[in-house]
């Protein structure tokens, strides 16, 4: 029986007063929401840099100018220095992933960017550096605060909705409009 209390595979949506400026109108994909806290990655929030951005730092060579143009994301505030790869599942299991659904993977390893790089890696998928982390209790704390909405991922938004309009999209799944909520809406 999956205990439903708890959020994994959902994305929190800042709610419009939320005006931290890590998470103003972010959607974060929850990877991981147990007893001891929560994981996220912000799938929202493009840092600027490009995946050729990446290879470079990291030496890593391609060709695929669609790949060289993949933008990267600003995860979370949480060891910003570290990449994460959310993605679709295939036949390759990299170092080091973590099924998060039955459709999607986080890894953490260079061996999924090296496939990526050559072509052979997951159909779609989302780069980011570092992650949203919540200690015991902190994320309930806040959506108790009206600080998130809560709806079930929806991989389009993910890997196919434009970035400018994933918040929206995301809050659209719980058929709001998320623009003409005040800020005490949400959670009671």
């Amino acid at each position: 029986m999956i205990d439903t209390t708890y959020l994994n595979n959902q994305f929190l949506i800042a709610m419009p007063g939320l005006a931290d400026p890590h998470f103003f109108h972010t959607v974060t994909y929850l990877c991981q929401h147990n007893q001891e806290g929560a994981l996220g990655i912000v799938i929202n929030r493009p840092t600027g840099m490009k995946l050729a951005d990446i290879f470079e730092q990291m030496g890593i060579k391609t060709d695929l100018q669609k790949v060289l143009n993949t933008p990267v994301f600003a995860g979370g505030p949480v060891q910003q220095e570290r990449g994460f790869v959310i993605h679709s599942p295939c036949e390759q299991h990299w170092d080091s992933s973590i099924s998060t659904a039955d459709n999607i993977t986080l890894t953490s390893s260079r061996d999924v960017l090296e496939a990526i790089a050559q072509g052979k890696g997951p159909k779609h998928f989302l780069i980011a550096l570092g992650y949203a982390g919540w200690g015991e209790g902190q994320l309930e704390k806040e959506m108790s605060e009206n600080a998130w909405l809560n709806t079930p991922c929806g991989e389009a938004i993910i890997y196919e909705t434009p970035i400018n309009q994933r918040w929206n999209a995301a809050a659209s799944q719980l058929g709001i409009d998320i623009n003409r909520l005040t800020t005490a809406a949400g959670h009671g």
